[in-house]
């Protein structure tokens, strides 16, 4: 599905951003991988391919534009060009409501949730521009339209400035044929999630099991919490050609969370 694409993937770690690299290695593709760390970014990337032929680490601060131009430029120097820039860095571990979430935590939130994902696509433009054309993949948050139980308000009010700004993109970028696409997971099965799980057992004193029946009892697909990698198929789908005529769209992998 993504044969001969080049595709760069911004926060590249052991959840999310690995396993949207392992699909697009899968179905095709050559990938940069993205990540402030760059000995752990280079150990991933050696894992994904010991060969070293068809991934490359860039180590990557969203924070700063000349780092994703980096990023960009190491995808068209390695590979020939970039068809497409999956943004999955973000800051999610800001916690607190209206009153107890401070200015700071404000801050963070914004700069990288927003700025730091905008730094990332504007360094990517000149590039797709160059390919015709090509897919620009952001990752919401469901806490975006629906408050989670633990509250997020910081969090959660970047993820819904990253939409806004994607219909802005939208119409921006489209007569230079480059889409842009949101996907918007629930709980996903990774690393975050599973910590979460264990901490909350622990804290209550229950099976770990009685947390993720409580996770998923809004989920009509079943007990099954949705995972790192399902929400990286969805991904792979809009970075492919099958997805050429589709954009401003968010697509939720969410197991049908809240529509029983």
């Amino acid at each position: 599905m993504l044969e001969g694409k080049v595709i760069a993937v911004a926060g590249v770690g052991d959840g999310l951003g690995r396993e949207v690299a392992q699909v697009a290695l899968r179905d095709g593709a050559q990938v940069v991988v993205g990540a402030r760390s760059a000995q752990k970014l280079e150990a991933i990337a050696k894992d994904l391919d010991p060969s070293g032929e068809r991934v490359v680490a860039c180590a990557t601060d969203i924070l700063e534009p000349a780092s994703c131009d980096a990023l960009m430029a190491t995808a068209a120097d390695r590979f020939g060009g970039l068809d497409a820039l999956v943004s999955v860095a973000a800051l999610d571990t800001l916690f607190g409501n209206l009153a107890s979430t401070s200015p700071e935590d404000w801050t963070r939130a914004m700069e990288t949730n927003v700025m730091g994902t905008l730094n990332c696509v504007r360094a990517a433009v000149p590039h797709l521009k160059t390919r015709g054309g090509g897919s620009v993949v952001l990752v919401g948050s469901r806490s975006q339209w629906f408050p989670p139980d633990q509250p997020q308000i910081a969090y959660a009010s970047s993820k819904g400035a990253l939409l806004s700004a994607m219909y802005h993109l939208v119409r921006e970028l489209g007569p230079d044929k480059i889409r842009v696409n949101m996907v918007v997971p629930t709980w996903m099965w990774g690393p975050p999630v599973q910590m979460y799980v264990k901490w909350q057992a622990g804290e209550r004193k229950v099976d770990e099991q009685q947390i993720i029946d409580e996770i998923t009892a809004g989920m009509p697909l079943g007990d099954e919490i949705p995972s790192d990698d399902d929400v990286a198929e969805a991904i792979g789908f809009f970075c492919s050609d099958r997805s050429r005529m589709v954009t401003g769209e968010t697509l939720q992998v969410h197991a049908g969370e809240n529509l029983r």
